[in-house]
């Protein structure tokens, strides 16, 4: 193989041609004599494809640093979940206000650290953080109190936001920034569930093994392994993913085809199904409660399937599975919202009705823009970054109301 590499070295189409007979003869024949050849073109040329696709067959931890720095941070977000144990404070008062900040934090700061921020990001995002933390555990405990339950469902969105921000670094104005952060959600997923996973199974496993020979590790288990091992798994997760965007590069696309088309069936036999079945979401409180849990993940939906799509522009069955999409989930939005304005029409206004009535009322402007973009698309009218920047552009309407209902809500409710 070496003398043939040799004899072509200088004909492209030969050297190919080599490659695809065998390929590992091919690349361990290249290295071989690669100190004959370099600094042809060539040459050079084949020495990084065959270099890229060694890196692509491994697994990448990256450099000692970052790992350590990975390891601190997962530390760091298992003691903060300690917290509640170490200082005794009620598990009901703990973890409905500051789960979210066992795995946010830790992943903005690895992006922090990763993306370099300037001084005043960092300031910014630490300033944020922290009021948010000190502002959610000073709110009155009542738990019956509506206002408090909705700071609490939002904080992890407002979280999530500043994530954004840390993650698109210094250009955080960029519209391809946060459409890569959007990808970034659906792979960091897909990495998490696995390790979600494989972590029951190796628990289940071990405590299993203790339990056979007689000893019960069961609550030292629960209490320390598993407490820290699922903090652990966000910041574990992210590293992953940036180190190794070969895992699940593949899988986020093949995951965003496979459900697109199937939640659009689902959708329209469901739309059927309601009529059907008697049951209406105007009446309904528990009903209407999920119809908008339906059509925040379907929105979610919509939104990561645009930002894979937007790396395949040819994909045209795959423009019109999501122009479908888009307009039966705004038929869905458009249900929901009247349901809740006939509610607050019968029954008055309540911090639950605000909160719901304004999110939806965004996510139907935003469909409706989405939507018109969508249609373009398969006019041939827009290219489908186009449809993925009129996503990224509206994204900062979801952190303004999230602020609204966490920081103003209870102010202006008299934390009802």
């Amino acid at each position: 193989m070496e003398s043939e590499i040799i004899k072509y070295k200088d004909d492209p189409a030969q050297l190919e041609s080599l490659y695809r007979k065998g390929k590992k003869a091919f690349a361990k024949g290249f290295h071989e004599i690669y100190p004959q050849i370099q600094g042809n073109p060539i040459a050079e040329f084949w020495k990084a494809r065959l270099d890229y696709k060694s890196e692509q067959d491994g697994i990448s931890w990256g450099t000692k640093k970052e790992f350590r720095f990975v390891l601190i941070l997962a530390l760091l977000a298992g003691l903060f979940a300690k917290t509640q144990e170490i200082f005794a404070i009620d598990e009901d008062f703990f973890y409905p206000r500051n789960l979210a900040f066992i795995a946010f934090p830790a992943v903005t700061a690895y992006f922090a650290s990763k993306n370099q921020l300037k001084s005043s990001l960092i300031w910014g995002i630490i300033s944020v953080t922290l009021g948010s933390l000190i502002y959610i555990n000073l709110l009155p405990d009542d738990q019956s109190s509506d206002t408090l339950v909705l700071a609490c469902i939002h904080l992890p969105l407002l979280l999530w936001a500043v994530l954004g921000f840390s993650y698109s670094g210094n250009d955080y104005r960029d519209l391809d920034n946060r459409m890569d952060f959007l990808r970034f959600n659906g792979d960091v997923i897909i990495m998490g569930v696995v390790l979600g996973i494989s972590f029951a199974l190796m628990s289940g496993l071990t405590m299993g093994l203790f339990e056979l020979i007689g000893i019960n590790i069961g609550e030292f288990y629960t209490k320390y392994i598993v407490v820290f091992g699922l903090a652990s798994i966000p910041p574990l997760a992210t590293h992953l993913t940036q180190t190794n965007p070969h895992l699940v590069s593949k899988v986020s696309p093949i995951v965003a085809k496979i459900f697109s088309p199937l939640i659009l069936v689902m959708l329209v036999i469901y739309l059927g199904a309601i009529v059907y079945s008697g049951k209406d979401p105007y009446n309904d409180r528990e009903f209407l409660l999920l119809f908008n849990m339906l059509l925040i993940g379907v929105l979610a939906l919509i939104f990561f399937s645009v930002a894979e799509s937007s790396k395949d522009s040819k994909a045209k069955a795959g423009n019109w599975v999501l122009g479908g999409l888009s307009i039966v989930t705004i038929i869905v939005n458009l249900v929901a919202l009247s349901a809740i304005a006939f509610r607050i029409t019968e029954y008055g206004i309540t911090p639950n009705r605000m909160a719901v009535l304004g999110i939806n009322v965004i996510m139907l402007i935003h469909l409706f823009l989405v939507c018109g973009k969508l249609i373009k698309l398969i006019r041939n009218q827009t290219e489908i970054n186009e449809v993925g920047q009129t996503i990224a552009r509206f994204l900062p309407v979801y952190f303004i109301w999230t602020v609204i209902v966490v920081f103003l809500f209870p102010l202006i409710f008299n934390f009802q």
